[in-house]
């Protein structure tokens, strides 16, 4: 398949909530394929489809040491969260060259669309965790970014557009 562009922060799709995916087609493996081809060139722990450009409700995760065990979901929601918190450096391709500590959820309990087209409910801790919530985000209109109080928000977002005019 084929590693995609990012869309750059401020592009609309990033703000636009995804469409939901009624059913798991040929299409919607070859989009999942190419996230994960992008997710791996990046590197990262996890692509929403709305990061290429596609407005559907699609996301991968993979958080394994040696990669090649993605999961891919189509319409994911979080059924439980726990009440233990962790803090992550998290970092978008969207808005690259910046990072920020964000607080979640420690684990969740997820329902989504599964590749054999059967809704599947799974439990991810820690990293996995923090990197389905960051998608689901993503899928949701939402930046890592606004997790953060207004003040550091701006500052993020300011430094990353002094880098973007470095480069």
């Amino acid at each position: 398949m084929t590693a995609r562009a990012c869309l750059p922060y401020p592009h609309p799709c990033l703000r636009t909530p995804a469409h939901p995916v009624a059913e798991i087609t040929d299409e919607i493996r070859a989009i999942w394929a190419d996230m994960v081809d992008t997710m791996d060139t990046m590197p990262g722990y996890g692509l929403a489809a709305v990061q290429i450009g596609m407005p559907h409700s699609l996301a991968v995760v993979d958080c394994s040491e040696q990669r090649g065990q993605a999961i891919l979901m189509a319409n994911p929601q979080i059924l439980h969260a726990s009440g233990q918190f962790r803090e992550h450096e998290e970092a978008s391709p969207n808005l690259p060259g910046v990072s920020a500590v964000v607080r979640r959820p420690r684990a969740v309990t997820v329902r989504f669309l599964n590749a054999e087209n059967q809704l599947e409910v799974r439990d991810f801790v820690n990293l996995w965790a923090t990197s389905v919530q960051h998608q689901i985000d993503h899928l949701a209109g939402k930046m890592f970014f606004d997790h953060l109080s207004v003040v550091k928000r701006k500052m993020l977002i300011a430094r990353a557009e002094k880098l973007r005019k470095r480069s």
